[in-house]
Order: C-alpha cells, then structure tokens, then sequence
C-alpha cells in the first residue's frame, strides 16, 4: 500500500483522548445516589434503633417527646417463634384449685298424675313461682264422681242388707231357744249376718279408692319453688307410665324446683381428687357476673368414677343463692385451702 494511503488510515492523536466531562458526571451521579440511600436508611430521632444479636429494640435517646411506640402483641424470642399467652392463673391467692361446672337444681321434681286422665285445667305457666301444697293441675274428675257414686250405693245396698240379716238371725235365735228350728238354721242366720257385715267392710275399701282417685284428680306442688317447664297442655291425656314412643301420653305435667336450692355440678381428674374433701370451703362465681361470688361446700362426691373421662363427679351447695344465679349456666368453683 502505498504511505499515502497509510497516512489515510491512521487516527488523530487528538481524536484519542476521551471527554473528561461525560466521566466526571457518572461518578457524580452515582455518589448521589449513595448518598440517598445512606440518608434514608439511617435511623431518625426518635426512631428504633436496631442491634445485631438482640431479642428486644431500645429507643433513642434523642426521641422526641411526642413520639409514641405502638403496643407490642406478642414478643417473639431470637429464634421467630411467638411466646405463648400466660395461663390463666387462680383468682384468689388462698384458692387451691379452680374448676368450671354448671349450675342445677339440687333438686327437679316433675309432677305425674297417679292414673291416665286428662288434663281439664292448669293455673300456672313457666316461670311462675309457686307454693307447697298449692293446686297446680286438676284433672277431669267425671269417671272418679260416677266411681264414687257407685261405691255409695252398693254401700247402702250392704247396710241393708245387714240390718235384714241381723233381724233374721235374731228371729231364728229365739226359734232355736225354744228349739223350735235347727242348730244349723241357726248357725245360717249367724253366718249371714257375718256375710252382711264383711260385705260392708269391703264396700267401705271400695269407697275411699274411690274417694283418693277423686283426690287425686287435684294435683298440688310438692313444694316451694318456680315452675321450670310446662309438660301437658288442657285437653292432653296423661299417664303415669310411659308407652314408649314419641307419640304416647304424657308423663308428667309440670317441672317445678327451688330457686333457692342451687348447686354446681362439676367433673374432677382423678389427679385432683386428693386435694378435696366433703365439706370443704367453695368460692362460686358465674361466668355471666364474673364481679360476684358466692359461699359454698363440698355437698356431694360421687361414688362411681366416668372410666372413659378420668373424672370424679362433684356437686357443690350455694349458700345464699339469689336471682343472678341461673340453672345450666356455667360457673367457676375454686376450692379454699383448709386452715
């Protein structure tokens, strides 16, 4: 090639040397940005300062005092893990041990009639309160009148038939003193005034049958307390016994219980057993008042144990029971410790 050519080829000594200018801007831009970053990730006043290794933050001490730190809801270890919520401690310090359980009637009476009627009136509803020995129920008393009038006629009957058996027999034994009629004439006459009289004596049994099924047509509360459930309706054949089915008579009229007669009823683990004893010192407190308590005592220890639960069967008495307490509802029992 010729050096014309060549020199044709050859670059510009001053055409190899780059702009500064361009270079110098990139390293400015980039050092603003570092600068950025570092300014927004540094901690402000009054911000949580983090520490490597440590399970908790600690504040700055430049905060300023209308800085406020959100409640904490749970403190997580090193680890991540969320420390499990406490246990529910006892509520009182002299309580040995604290059980749930759920109120009842120390007693529930449901009122049967003593033979299948029909119910012809009944004077209370749920709810009402009522008192020993006051009617509740009367049952349709026809058949027991029509029973009981029967029973009074054959007793008449029988009376009659006594005082003719008597004048007999002392006709015959007039004949006979004068031996006018046979011995045996007048051992019949004898017998039959005893016939006479054994007659009357089981019409008499047949008359105060009837007499108590009219009674019992009256049915009263066996004692004082407030009607818990309404059984039967007017109009309803009821039964003493029950003929299985859900379609048979009713047994039973009416719930009734005292109010004032409350217990808890409670299960006991086995484990818990030997800390518990009859007439032990009881705290009560119902779940639905949580800010009332009441007295009470160990009334009752089962005598069996549930196998498949573990559990003992406790029932402990209220003393003092008042409106606030309702049966079924649950309550927390804690049992004093003995002195």
């Amino acid at each position: 090639m010729k050096p014309s050519n060549l020199s044709q080829l050859q670059i510009d000594p001053a055409m190899k040397r780059r702009p500064g200018g361009s270079v110098k801007a990139i390293f400015v831009v980039v050092a603003l940005a570092l600068i950025a970053a570092a300014y927004f990730a540094w901690p402000k006043a009054g911000g949580e300062r983090r520490v490597v290794g440590a399970s908790s933050t600690s504040e700055s001490p430049t905060a300023t005092p209308n800085t406020t730190s959100a409640p904490q809801t749970s403190s997580r270890p090193a680890g991540g893990v969320p420390t499990p919520p406490a246990t529910e401690t006892v509520r009182s310090a002299n309580a040995l041990l604290t059980v749930s359980g759920y109120i009842i009637n120390r007693e529930r009476i449901e009122i049967s009639p003593r033979f299948q009627g029909v119910v012809a009136w009944i004077g209370v509803k749920k709810g009402d309160a009522v008192a020993k020995d006051q009617i509740v129920v009367r049952l349709d008393d026809a058949e027991q009148r029509a029973n009981l009038a029967s029973a009074e006629g054959r007793l008449a009957a029988a009376q009659v038939a006594l005082e003719r058996a008597e004048l007999a027999y002392r006709r015959i034994h007039d004949l006979f003193a004068q031996k006018v009629v046979s011995v045996d004439a007048a051992d019949e006459a004898r017998l039959a005034v005893a016939a006479a009289r054994a007659a009357i004596r089981e019409i008499d049994g047949q008359l105060d049958l009837a007499r108590a099924y009219l009674d019992w047509t009256v049915i009263k509360s066996p004692i004082s307390g407030v009607v818990l459930e309404k059984l039967a309706e007017p109009g309803e054949l009821v039964t003493p016994q029950s003929f299985g089915g859900t379609r048979g008579p009713s047994t039973a009229v009416l719930a009734v219980a005292d109010p004032r007669d409350l217990q808890v009823e409670l299960d006991i683990n086995e484990t818990d057993l030997a800390k518990i004893a009859l007439g032990d010192l009881c705290r009560v407190i119902p779940e639905a008042y949580p800010d009332k308590s009441y007295d009470g005592v160990v009334a009752e220890i089962s005598p069996e144990a549930n196998r498949q639960k573990g559990t003992l069967q406790i029932k402990v008495g209220i003393q003092n029971p008042d409106k606030f307490l309702t049966p079924e509802l649950t309550a927390k029992v804690e049992f004093l410790r003995r002195d």
